[in-house]
């Protein structure tokens, strides 16, 4: 392989300075040490590389010895999507439970508190927040990621909290553009496509976008999403119309526009990777995405190498690679001017999350069925997660019930007997049955009608987006399934 990195030349630099890589590790790997001297301005942590906050914390003083004004990026939605708190579960409850609050104030202050923890630890990028419409209930991917279905709540919140996570001088990366709310394909396996009108898409998916952009958001991130009525052969990624027509000039954005994941199957498994890198640049992306699975210096090295091909046969213009990297370095300079500056006095509130967590719990009583007082078993139905959320997270409400309950038991079931197993492990003790989307899973469905049927004093815990109408003798519907959602839920079971 043929790289271009000999002499550091202005091209190969700005070919660098527009990739946001990931890597595997707790610490600093020497190659991304090198590349840093090399160009390199921004990097990308994932769950892989989070053991604590303390070591993040070292991680990134590793890193900012060798570049001082890098752009440290990492998905922190909270809620579901969590990578600081990956092996805990997420101290914030995340979108919709913000959404079902309907409180701007309070998204405000949960997101200084998390803008404040990131900082802290050195990270100065998050991809969030999700301002997706979650018009589509049967979405796989973005769901309880959203924080609702009414364009005005989510613009909304979606500026609130692009207020709160910039205040501690963390860029915020509004996400997914131009809206993945309405998708019933996951971009991470597919190229989803979205049918509707300019009308809808101006009044309903770009609206959070353009509250975004007023509240000030430094980065957006693309979808990868074909949306015909904007651009009936390009996903956005890697559409000129959509990036460069509709973002910056239509709709006046002048921040960083950042791609989602280019590992992608949406982008990678239809155009190529190193392809798709060149196109997105082109069409107006400033930064790379990639590294969520290929984490490697060589994935680094070929992506640089096809942008610098690009640009000397002609394919990508040079201006146009130049003003991305600008772009790239201009909001390095921005975070690192935030870090420096005086800062305000401490406001931390380290509850936050859990406070709001307990408000956006809604309770549905029966009428006859006692308090739960004793032991109990609960019956957790989990769904396959999502790429985006992964399968490490714990979720649910059987680690809060024990420790509140000692000699609670717990179990986890899935299939078309889930039911009659979590009866069978039960052993005639009272089920909490904890389910998440059960609307999008019918054998969840099933599974409740088989606890309600022998019990009925079976006490259900809506975990994800409640559709269905409230059953069981207690209903507790969470917004989410984050670590606080649970401890939320479990006090909801024993108030009764």
């Amino acid at each position: 392989m043929t790289t271009f990195t000999t002499g550091a030349s202005t091209l190969t630099r700005d070919a660098l300075a527009v990739l946001q890589p990931g890597f595997t590790g707790t610490t600093a790997p020497d190659w991304v040490r090198r590349r840093l001297a090399e160009g390199l301005v921004s990097v990308a942590l994932f769950g892989r590389n989070v053991a604590d906050p303390e070591q993040v914390t070292a991680l990134t003083s590793q890193l900012r010895a060798e570049r001082d004004d890098l752009l440290v990026a990492i998905d922190e939605e909270a809620g579901d999507v969590t990578r600081l708190e990956v092996r805990t579960g997420s101290s914030f409850p995340g979108n919709h439970a913000l959404g079902a609050v309907d409180d701007p104030a309070l998204t405000r202050r949960v997101a200084r508190e998390l803008g404040r923890r990131l900082a802290a630890c050195g990270v100065n990028l998050n991809w969030a927040p999700s301002a997706d419409v979650n018009a589509n209930p049967d979405n796989p991917v973005i769901g309880v990621r959203s924080f609702g279905h009414d364009p005005a709540l989510v613009a909304r919140h979606t500026a609130a909290y692009v207020e709160g996570l910039q205040s501690h001088g963390v860029a915020a990366c509004t996400k997914h553009f131009p809206g993945h709310g309405d998708t019933s394909v996951d971009s991470h396996h597919a190229l989803p496509q979205i049918d509707l009108d300019a009308t809808t898409l101006h009044e309903r998916e770009l609206r959070p976008f353009r509250a975004a952009i007023e509240a000030g958001t430094r980065a957006v991130m693309t979808a990868h999403i074909r949306v015909p009525v904007l651009d009936p052969d390009r996903p956005a990624t890697l559409s000129p119309r959509i990036l460069t027509g509709l973002l910056r000039e239509e709709l006046g954005y002048d921040g960083l526009i950042v791609t989602d994941g280019m590992e992608m199957g949406a982008v990678a498994g239809t155009y190529g990777l190193e392809h798709g890198v060149v196109l997105a640049i082109a069409a107006g992306a400033d930064a790379i995405c990639v590294g969520g699975g290929l984490a490697d210096e060589d994935t680094v090295l070929r992506l640089q190498d096809a942008l610098v091909t690009a640009v000397r046969s002609g394919e990508l213009p040079e201006e146009r690679l130049a003003d991305a990297a600008a772009r790239v370095r201009s909001l390095a300079a921005w975070t690192t001017g935030m870090r420096r500056s005086p800062g305000t006095a401490d406001d931390s509130a380290p509850e936050i999350g859990l406070a709001a967590a307990r408000r956006a719990v809604t309770v549905t009583r029966a009428a006859g069925p006692a308090p739960v007082t004793d032991p109990v078993y609960v019956a957790t139905f989990s769904p396959a997660p999502n790429i985006a959320v992964g399968d490490e997270t714990p979720w649910g409400v059987g680690t809060e019930l024990e420790r509140l309950l000692p000699g609670t038991a717990t179990g986890h079931f899935t299939g078309p007997d889930a039911g009659a197993e979590a009866l069978r492990a039960a052993g005639g003790r009272r089920v909490v049955a904890v389910v998440r989307d059960e609307h999008r899973h019918p054998w969840m469905g099933a599974a409740l009608d088989t606890l309600l049927a022998a019990g009925p004093d079976t006490v259900v815990v809506e975990m994800g987006i409640p559709q269905s109408a409230p059953r069981g003798a207690l209903h507790i519907a969470t917004h989410g399934a984050a670590r606080v959602c649970g401890v939320a839920a479990a006090e909801a079971v024993l108030a009764g």
